[in-house]
């Protein structure tokens, strides 16, 4: 073994002890939420990846899935400030960021923050509002900062949007633009919960009494601390290799040997490059561990492309979602 080989070894103990070590309070946050939440492990393991990696959610799921439920419990659960915006037709880009508003008496203008200004911010049915609406929350995803008038103001941190989308209703909705829906980290789609959970559910709202009380558990400083630690986790030039080839067979699946070229429209950006190295390791830190697997980037790909491949006309006449594109690419692209 040489030096290169012996220092990375060290450095690799080094960070495998530390986020052993600093993961400790996931397990808690998983317990606190679990007293609320029945169920729904793919959420909340999701809402701590977006939380870790810095990225925002785009959830698809019908109602009555605790969704709602879910954001505020999380933020009660990290102690943060969290806000609820229902979208809908007549909501105007101002009633999201803020507006500026006239003083007569001291001839001013006094700048009125909108509720964005918060931590965690639950957009529900982001797409009943028109498309002006939708994009002021653009500059909010990306930048993470809110310009009213001359001024701009930085949000709070950390910074996380989860916006809903509701898959059976479409009456008077409009299509998120795609370069909205690109700024989202992640797109889950929270299905039923089993019978099992639903009979724990019915057990624990049968009565009139209000529901427990969360605890907070962590604070903000906890999930800077562990952003850190995320960001030292070991990602193998192989396995970078790896993603990137993920990503381009999403834009030229011809050269990995898959005959999808008629099923895709647009393959996906580089921001899901990032994204996707940034969510495993995420993933990674919420298993215990130090390094990127394969399989870290398995589990949280298809949340990371579901969104960003756009799939063809003959793709939906044939009935071939943007899943199936996804799932192919990830079983034929060689495992490093």
């Amino acid at each position: 073994m040489n030096t290169e080989e012996q220092s990375l070894s060290v450095d690799l103990a080094a960070i495998q002890e530390a986020v052993k070590a600093e993961s400790a309070w996931v397990q808690l946050l998983r317990q606190e939420i679990g007293r609320v939440i029945v169920g729904q492990r793919y959420l909340v393991d999701r809402l701590t990846v977006a939380l870790l990696a810095n990225g925002h959610i785009l959830l698809e799921g019908v109602p009555g899935l605790a969704k709602t439920l879910s954001v505020r419990t999380l933020a009660q659960a990290i102690k943060a400030d969290f806000q609820r915006i229902q979208f809908t037709p007549d909501l105007l880009p101002a009633d999201i960021v803020g507006t500026l508003i006239y003083n007569p008496k001291e001839g001013d203008f006094a700048t009125k923050k909108g509720p964005v200004f918060a931590n965690l911010i639950l957009a529900d049915e982001i797409n009943r509002a028109p498309a002006k609406v939708q994009s002021a929350l653009l500059e909010c995803m990306q930048e993470r900062q809110v310009t009213l008038g001359d001024t701009t103001y930085p949000l709070p941190e950390p910074f996380l949007i989860l916006a809903t989308e509701n898959p059976i209703d479409q009456e008077g909705t409009y299509p998120l633009p795609e370069a909205q829906v690109d700024r989202f980290m992640l797109k889950l789609r929270v299905d039923y919960p089993s019978k099992e959970e639903e009979l724990a559910i019915l057990n624990a709202n049968e009565s009139t009494a209000p529901r427990y009380e969360v605890n907070p558990v962590i604070t903000p400083e906890t999930i800077f601390q562990a952003r850190k630690l995320v960001d030292q986790v070991y990602v193998d030039e192989k396995l970078k290799g790896y993603i990137v080839d993920i990503i381009h067979a999403t834009r030229d699946p011809g050269s990995y040997g898959l005959n999808l070229s008629n099923y895709i429209q647009f393959g996906a950006s580089p921001r899901a490059t990032i994204g996707l190295t940034l969510a495993a390791k995420a993933w990674a830190f919420l298993e215990g561990r130090g390094f990127v697997t394969p399989q870290d980037v398995k589990n949280i790909g298809m949340d990371v492309l579901r969104h960003r491949v756009i799939v063809s006309y003959e793709a939906e006449a044939e009935e071939v979602s943007s899943e199936d594109v996804v799932t192919r690419i990830f079983d034929s692209v060689p495992v490093p």
